[in-house]
């Protein structure tokens, strides 16, 4: 959860304060460039990774789809 700029319960896998993760473009859920979650959260998007462009053609021609944007609404 993010408020004023701060993540208040969110923490890393060392318990440390969570950092963003990317704001070009901006990703999570939340669309906020971190790993935050909460109940409208359906699917759990709790990792940030680098990865390769090998691993992100894998994964959409296994049904994932990480390369395309989502709409704007």
């Amino acid at each position: 959860m993010q408020t004023n700029g701060k993540h208040d319960k969110a923490r890393n896998v060392l318990g440390g304060a969570l950092a963003t993760c990317s704001t070009a473009p901006l990703t999570g859920f939340y669309r906020n460039g971190c790993c935050d979650t909460g109940p409208q959260d359906s699917g759990s998007h709790v990792v940030c990774a680098q990865v390769t462009a090998e691993f992100l053609a894998f994964s959409r021609s296994r049904g994932n789809d990480l390369i395309t944007p989502p709409p704007r609404i």
